[in-house]
């Protein structure tokens, strides 16, 4: 088709997986196009929890979910990556031996040599709580993510939720929350152990409250939220003042058209063998969330270990003829004038 975008490789997703797998196929001369669903790069971490800390990459004893975004994105500049958000691939059709004909829900069509799939656990939604009416808050008094902390500040918070999130951001926000209450349908979490215990100590010393029981009502007008009705374990209700609720229900995610392309599946994952982590699809890798095999551990670090290997056999598909030499960014000058240091 003469209207296609040719590159050597397309990556569906633009998390950390998919944006540092740009980095490592530019170290061996492949020039990627990335399509994500989202309307900006980072994937969850920009979406979900863009200044929540992550403390296990390594090298970085701390990191916020935008901020490593922003360092990725640094990282790979010298290969200028080109960027097709807020749009979602709806098929992959082979059109070669190897290659590959990809068309997304905006009519874009790409031909590649190399289909790389870092779409997390595929579109992710949150799961919305079972609560008549919560539809008419979205947006302006119930979030499902915490994009600007700030946001929150002076507000009579309500969180609702019983893990890592809920516990994260009832922390995380209670400097700069007028009041915070954590709202659990059990004495129970899930979250991490030092978490819990820094939250029962706020509450035990008055500086926030914790409920048991569940949300059946909320109450406000035009979108501004005032109250909730909370019925409590033993069905006795009290209501609360809130103008601002943050459920944590976790999310659904759903792999979309991904189910549709051909690709052996495995519990809404897609299994790989471990040498370069290619699908059953000869030519199509999945790296990140996305993809299981024994003893994966979804992990963001993880996911950069597989895109290193994906982009020494992706090599071979997109330079058949072309033998490749291992070479390390700190001996190599070749490498180093491809990233701009040498």
């Amino acid at each position: 088709m003469s209207d296609a975008i040719k590159t050597d490789v397309l990556i569906i997703g633009a998390g950390p997986c998919g944006l540092f797998a740009v980095f490592e196929l530019g170290l061996l001369d492949m020039k990627a196009h990335l399509i994500d669903i989202l309307d900006k790069v980072g994937g969850q971490c920009a979406e979900l929890y863009p200044e929540k800390p992550i403390y296990d990459i390594p090298g970085i004893p701390t990191v916020s979910g935008q901020g490593l975004t922003d360092a990725l994105m640094e990282q790979i500049k010298p290969f200028h990556p080109t960027f097709h958000l807020g749009e979602m691939v709806e098929k992959v059709e082979r059109i070669g031996d190897p290659g590959f004909r990809v068309t997304t829900d905006d009519g874009k069509v790409f031909e590649c040599k190399v289909v790389v799939i870092a779409a997390g656990g595929g579109s992710f939604q949150p799961k919305r709580p079972p609560v008549p009416g919560i539809e008419a808050y979205e947006g302006s008094s119930v979030f499902y993510s915490v994009r600007k902390m700030e946001q929150f500040r002076d507000k009579e918070l309500l969180i609702v939720g019983g893990g890592d999130s809920a516990l994260d951001w009832t922390l995380n926000l209670h400097p700069l929350a007028k009041r915070v209450t954590l709202l659990h349908r059990r004495d129970d979490f899930r979250a991490a152990p030092h978490s819990v215990e820094q939250m029962r100590a706020l509450v035990a010393s008055g500086k926030m409250d914790l409920k048991i029981g569940q949300v059946t009502e909320l109450a406000g007008a035009s979108g501004k939220l005032a109250g909730a009705t909370i019925k409590h374990n033993d069905n006795s209700v009290t209501k609360i003042d809130c103008d601002t609720m943050l459920p944590f229900f976790g999310l659904t995610m759903k792999l979309g058209p991904v189910a549709e392309w051909g690709i052996e599946l495995e519990n809404n994952l897609v299994p790989v063998e471990t040498s370069a982590f290619e699908t059953s699809v000869p030519g199509i890798f999945a790296i990140g969330d996305i993809n299981t095999y024994p003893g994966k551990l979804k992990l963001i670090l993880c996911g950069f270990h597989e895109g290193a290997l994906m982009a020494q056999k992706a090599h071979r598909y997109v330079y058949p003829e072309k033998r490749l030499v291992f070479q390390y960014t700190t001996s190599s000058s070749s490498l180093q004038k491809k990233l701009g240091v040498s």
